[in-house]
């Protein structure tokens, strides 16, 4: 299916492996010009240099979206180097479980900095760009533990934010041609994440984890999240706004 993405620009964040690396190579092999952005300078030149090879145009921005600083620079690197962006997909994000009396404001602060206003940051800088083209979408990468009870608290706050944030703003922005979603993974596996430390540190853990949690039997793959991110950035998808939608291969348990 041409989901006719080609010549659009796609920003994404944390986007030098796992699922933000697949998302990137989605848009790319869709024909997009892509900007990445992450902490890591070698591994993020190493996607870089991926992209490329496939003929595809990359601008790649050593960056901490922890930083507000930093996200002026990428968002301006973005505009200055494609002229627009079409897609912003908020993907970084992170986890740390602490029991709840022991979680200082500074360690609130460090996960809400992490998640949810590294989102609304970028996103506050990508909408008037939006909105003088008359057109974007605007994806972020929450979690079914931002729909349902899991995870470390901190980290369902946040991701259930995201989720909140993105109806609302679809709703404001809806009028502007903009469409705003959210994606919400389940337990996704791949090289260098948390569930294949877990795995490597205990996989007979993990295989009951899986058996218990999983009705699929089996981690879900970041290309299955980024298939879906890319659909949802299409036109196919035009009628698609303020939902949030499950990739988790029915992990999760909420009705809705």
């Amino acid at each position: 299916m041409d989901l006719g993405l080609t010549g659009r620009v796609a920003l994404i964040t944390g986007s030098s492996r796992g699922i933000g690396k697949a998302i990137a190579v989605g848009f790319a092999d869709e024909g997009c010009r892509v900007s990445l952005c992450a902490r890591g300078k070698d591994i993020l030149e190493q996607t870089a240099a991926e992209l490329r090879a496939k003929g595809v145009t990359v601008l790649a921005t050593v960056a901490d979206m922890t930083k507000p600083d930093d996200i002026t620079r990428v968002v301006d690197a973005t505009v200055q180097a494609f002229g627009r962006v079409d897609i912003l997909v908020n993907n970084v994000g992170g986890s740390k479980y602490t029991a709840f009396t022991d979680i200082s404001d500074e360690e609130w602060g460090e996960i809400f900095d992490r998640n949810l206003y590294a989102a609304v940051r970028t996103t506050r800088l990508v909408v008037p760009v939006m909105k003088r083209q008359g057109s974007g979408v605007i994806l972020t990468i929450s979690s079914i533990y931002g729909r349902e009870a899991g995870g470390p608290i901190t980290y369902n706050a946040t991701k259930a934010a995201e989720i909140s944030l993105g109806k609302m703003l679809a709703r404001e922005l809806a009028p502007t041609g903009i469409r705003v979603n959210t994606v919400a993974p389940g337990s996704i596996l791949f090289p260098g994440g948390t569930w294949q430390a877990r795995m490597d540190a205990d996989p007979q853990g993990i295989a009951e984890f899986v058996k218990r949690e999983i009705p699929c039997g089996r981690f879900g793959r970041p290309e299955e999240v980024a298939h879906v991110v890319v659909f949802l950035a299409s036109d196919r998808a035009s009628w698609v706004t303020g939902a949030c939608i499950n990739v988790d291969g029915c992990q999760s348990r909420a009705l809705i």
